[in-house]
């Protein structure tokens, strides 16, 4: 299938065809027809499988026969958990459009609001936000949504783990009920099932792999180390491999800054990315290793998010993520588009839990294997594969009962309130502050372990 068989415009093909694209993914195959049709979408889509000219692409030819946005409105409403993404989807957005008469804007956090307000005056036809900043430009009266048309909430998933869950209520309350609603996500759990059904009308379900999986142009692979040996082997392995464009995970603020401090010690250009550096210093960090003045970058998983590097052959698990899902994001950002791309993890002993939920998850074992010089003296332990989890029960809906207060919708037989006893039984009930004094020095056969 061709860009042309899907029924885009000229000036987007136009558009496509200068950027080097030659077919569409197989998500952009899936989603586009739909996106077009105007109906809701849920989307199984991995980093990397251009998900965002997915959603973009149609978005941008429905546009084009509409009317334009008015003073302070915006048609479409694309939210991303961080400044990093907003920015890429920018990007990516303008360079589709380049040949359509479109206004294009983006608004976050850590940089300032006035000029955002001015560009939000003409009115925008796509508005790329940050959750929390968009709520404040909202409160400023800068951005009005009674002509919004289509929301697009990207990467889902990461905007419920980083909390936004509220900020997303909030702003879906501000929005017509009658729109299209886009939803993609790498990954599913039960609450982003919980939110798809409540903000989608009939969605069509679109997915190019099971979720939670990964792309399989990613060779995975563990490294066993000890936690004491993981910075001289990230320094050997990168000096041996003669490594360009590393990316780096840590799992906090602080171990990204000491990595990063080793590898220039080492005569390693490297930077470290993460929520205690300012707006302009993640920019200017994150085109370094864009433009290869840096080798190394190193980022927590928030700061990461957006980073959109063609064939960025290596991504490096300093330590694993605190949650599973992360794990997929985080290897995500190599063997984007189909390219090959090298995923390795650092593993101590310590995280073998985490270990197990990533491979549950993903449900694959990764292959082991150690680097000379550095052999653990503790090994990892041998996993097995365990079963996903279950989602959970979805619980039983409350009903109003006459007197207004609720209970559950299960009971259907009411019970008399005060059950009667026999006078037998009563004779047998010891006072009340006999009974508390027993029952706080009854002796408990549970051990310190189990309380």
């Amino acid at each position: 299938m061709s860009f042309h068989s899907l029924g885009l415009a000229p000036s987007i093909l136009k558009a496509v065809e200068k950027q080097g694209y030659s077919a569409p993914s197989p998500i952009q195959e899936k989603a586009i027809p739909v996106i077009m049709e105007g109906k809701d979408i849920l989307a199984a889509a991995q980093t990397g499988t251009g998900k965002t000219a997915a959603f973009s692409l149609p978005l941008i030819h429905r546009l084009l026969d509409g009317q334009k946005a008015r003073s302070n409105r915006v048609k479409v409403l694309v939210l991303t958990p961080t400044r990093e993404l907003a920015a890429q989807v920018e990007e990516n957005v303008r360079s589709f459009s380049e040949f359509a008469p479109l206004r294009i804007a983006v608004v976050f956090g850590g940089v300032g609001i006035n000029p955002q307000m001015k560009a939000l005056r003409g009115g925008v036809d796509v508005l790329i936000a940050t959750p929390g900043r968009l709520l404040d430009l909202y409160q400023q009266n800068a951005v009005k949504f009674d002509q919004l048309e289509s929301l697009v909430l990207d990467e889902a998933d990461r905007m419920l783990d980083m909390g936004f869950i509220h900020d997303i209520k909030r702003i879906l309350k501000l929005l017509p009920a009658r729109r299209q609603t886009l939803l993609f996500s790498a990954t599913f759990s039960d609450d982003i099932t919980t939110l798809a059904k409540s903000i989608t009308k009939n969605p069509v379900q679109v997915s190019t792999a099971p979720a939670n999986t990964t792309v399989e142009a990613i060779a995975q692979q563990i490294i066993e180390l000890d936690k004491s040996q993981k910075q001289k082997a990230l320094i050997h392995l990168v000096k041996e491999n003669g490594w360009k464009q590393v990316l780096v995970f840590s799992r906090t603020k602080h171990g990204a800054n000491r990595i990063a401090e080793k590898l220039s010690r080492a005569k390693i250009p490297s930077a470290a990315i993460h929520g205690n550096k300012s707006q302009g210093a993640r920019t200017k960090a994150l085109a370094g290793f864009k433009s290869g003045e840096i080798d190394v970058l190193v980022a927590t998983d928030i700061a990461a998010r957006g980073i959109d590097i063609s064939e960025l052959p290596v991504v490096i698990n300093f330590d694993l993520p605190n949650t599973a899902a992360d794990y997929v994001h985080r290897i995500g950002r190599t063997g984007r588009a189909g390219a090959q791309g090298q995923a390795l993890s650092f593993v101590c002993a310590e995280e073998l839990q985490s270990l197990k939920d990533v491979e549950t998850l993903i449900q694959k074992l990764l292959p082991r294997t150690q680097v000379e010089g550095f052999e653990p003296s503790v090994h990892v332990p041998v996993t097995k594969l365990s079963a996903p989890k279950k989602p959970k029960k979805p619980k039983k809906p409350k009903v109003k009962t006459e007197n207004g207060s609720e209970r559950s919708a299960k009971r259907n037989v009411s019970k008399p309130r005060n059950k009667p006893t026999s006078d037998s039984t009563q004779q047998r009930r010891k006072p009340a502050s006999k009974r508390r004094f027993n029952k706080a020095n009854k002796p408990s056969n549970q051990t310190h372990s189990e309380k």
